[in-house]
């Protein structure tokens, strides 16, 4: 799966960030320079790829 940081802009102006094919923190990693400039973070959606690890979506796309 491709590694993907979406920006989705409201027309009120309120911003999210979401990322796609980062498996663990990595995600944070990849998008903090985002968040940083976008300014305070008020919510954070954690999804269930966060608390995968890196061997584990190994195994899972090996029994696909």
């Amino acid at each position: 799966m491709n590694k993907t940081i979406e920006i989705i802009v409201a027309p009120n102006g309120q911003t999210r960030v979401e990322t796609q094919g980062f498996v663990g923190s990595e995600c944070r990693d990849a998008s903090r320079f985002i968040e940083q400039a976008l300014g305070q973070q008020t919510d954070e959606l954690l999804k269930a790829e966060f608390h995968q690890t890196v061997s584990n979506q190994q195994q899972i796309r090996q029994g696909e």
